[in-house]
C-alpha cells in the first residue's frame, strides 16, 4: 500500500492539482493507495467517483499542517502494510515520523531559497532524507543540486498528462467564430502571474500587428496581474488584437487551443517564482499546437527547440518578438505541430508511472 500526501487535489483546479490526480490515478492502478489532501469545498461529490480512499484535512491554513501529520503518522502506527509515501512538497513530510520509504516531488519554486537561509536549510533536511527525490524537470533537477540536494537521491520524471477527448463539434465552432478573420493566432493558458510573461508578448504584438494585421493573441486565465495586462492591452490600443477569457468550459478551452496556431509562453525567472516544466505546452502540443517557450525554467524539457517549437529568451523584447514572426513567417506551426503531437504521447500517464514504478 502507498499513501499519497498532498496539499494540491481536484476538485481545485490547477497544474499541480492534475500532477497529483493523474500520479494517485494512475498508482490505484498496480497498487492499493490512500490519499491525504486537503480539505476543499464541494470535495465530496469528486470523492465519490474515486476508486480510492481519500481523507480531506480541514481547518485554517497554519494549523492544518499539524493536525494532518498526527493523523497521518497515527495511520501509520496503526498501518504496518504501507510501503511507500508520496508527497507533492516538501512541507508535507516535514512533521512525518517513519522509517518507511519516501518520495518527494520538486517543482523548482517551492525550494528555490537562498542557500544557506533558514528556508533552505530546512528544504534540504527534509529531501536530504528522503529515499528519491523526483524533479519535475533537468532544470529543476540542477536547481536543487546547486541549493545542497544530494544528486544521488534525485531523479527526473516529466508530469504526465491523459490523453486528449474528442472536442464536440459546437465548441469548435465556437472557437472559429471568436477567430473568425484572424490569421496568425496565438494562445496563453495560464495564471496572470509575472512570470508567465504575458506582458512581453503584448508588447510584441504591439509591433507585430503591423506585419500581421490579423492576428490575435488569446489570454485564459485569472491572476494578479490581470488588471496591469488589461490595462497595457489600452495602452497600446490592442483591445482588437488580444482578447481575455476566463471561467470558460474545459471543452471550449480545449477548441481554442486546437484552432489556434501558436502557444506562446517565454516565461522568466521573477523574484523565486520560476516555471519548473510547463505541462500547458505538452497539453497545446496533444493539439498539434507547437509552442514558444523561455529559456528560464524547465520548459526545454516540454519543447524541442526548433522542432516542436522554440525555445527564446523571455527577458528579451526581440527575442519574443522575432520568434513569434519566425514561426508565422516560414509557416514553421505546421512542421513543428506534427511534431509535437507526436512527441506529447512520451508524457502519457501510462508511460511516465513506469519511471514511478522503477523506484517504488
Amino acid at each position: 500500500m502507498h499513501l499519497i500526501i498532498t496539499r494540491t487535489f481536484p476538485p481545485e483546479v490547477g497544474g499541480m492539482q492534475n500532477l497529483m490526480w493523474g500520479l494517485a490515478r494512475s498508482l490505484s492502478k498496480i497498487n492499493l493507495i490512500k490519499v491525504f489532501a486537503d480539505y476543499t469545498e464541494g470535495h465530496e461529490k469528486f470523492d465519490n467517483t474515486v476508486s480510492f480512499s481519500i481523507e480531506r484535512v480541514s481547518g485554517v491554513k497554519l494549523l492544518r499542517k499539524y493536525r494532518k501529520s498526527y493523523l497521518i503518522n497515527e495511520y501509520l502506527n496503526e498501518n504496518k502494510n504501507v510501503q511507500c509515501l508520496i508527497a507533492d512538497h516538501w512541507k508535507s513530510l516535514e512533521l512525518i515520523k517513519t522509517n518507511k520509504k519516501k518520495i518527494c516531488l520538486i517543482h523548482s519554486k517551492e525550494i528555490n531559497h537562498p542557500k544557506g537561509s533558514r528556508l533552505n536549510k530546512k528544504v534540504l533536511e527534509v529531501l536530504n532524507s528522503v529515499d528519491h527525490v523526483v524533479a519535475n524537470s533537468n532544470y529543476t533537477k540542477n536547481l536543487a543540486i546547486d541549493l545542497g540536494v544530494d544528486e544521488n537521491r534525485i531523479i527526473v520524471i516529466n508530469p504526465g498528462v491523459d490523453p486528449v477527448t474528442e472536442i464536440p463539434k459546437k465548441d469548435l465552432s465556437k472557437a472559429e467564430e471568436l477567430f473568425k478573420g484572424k490569421k496568425q493566432r496565438l494562445i496563453t493558458v495560464s495564471r496572470f502571474d509575472k512570470r508567465k510573461n504575458h506582458e512581453k508578448v503584448i508588447m510584441a504584438v504591439r509591433n507585430l500587428k503591423e506585419v500581421y494585421p490579423d492576428i490575435i493573441y488569446t489570454c485564459i486565465g485569472y491572476g494578479d496581474e490581470e488588471d496591469n495586462l488589461k490595462k497595457l492591452v489600452i495602452e497600446l490600443n490592442l483591445q482588437e488584437q488580444v482578447k481575455f477569457l476566463k471561467d470558460i468550459p474545459n471543452d471550449f478551452k480545449n477548441a481554442l487551443v486546437a484552432r489556434s496556431n501558436v502557444f506562446v509562453m517565454p516565461s522568466i525567472i521573477h523574484k523565486k517564482s520560476v516555471e519548473g516544466f510547463g505541462i500547458a505546452y505538452i497539453e497545446a502540443a496533444q493539439y498539434g499546437i507547437p509552442s514558444i517557450g523561455g529559456k528560464d525554467g524547465g520548459a526545454s524539457d516540454a519543447i524541442i527547440h526548433e522542432k516542436t517549437g522554440l525555445i527564446c529568451d523571455g527577458n528579451n523584447l526581440d527575442d519574443v518578438y522575432s520568434s513569434i514572426d519566425q514561426i508565422f513567417k516560414e509557416n514553421k506551426y505546421f512542421e513543428y505541430g506534427k511534431a509535437a503531437k507526436e512527441n506529447s504521447s512520451n508524457f502519457n500517464w501510462d508511460k511516465i508511472i513506469e519511471s514511478y514504478k522503477r523506484i517504488l
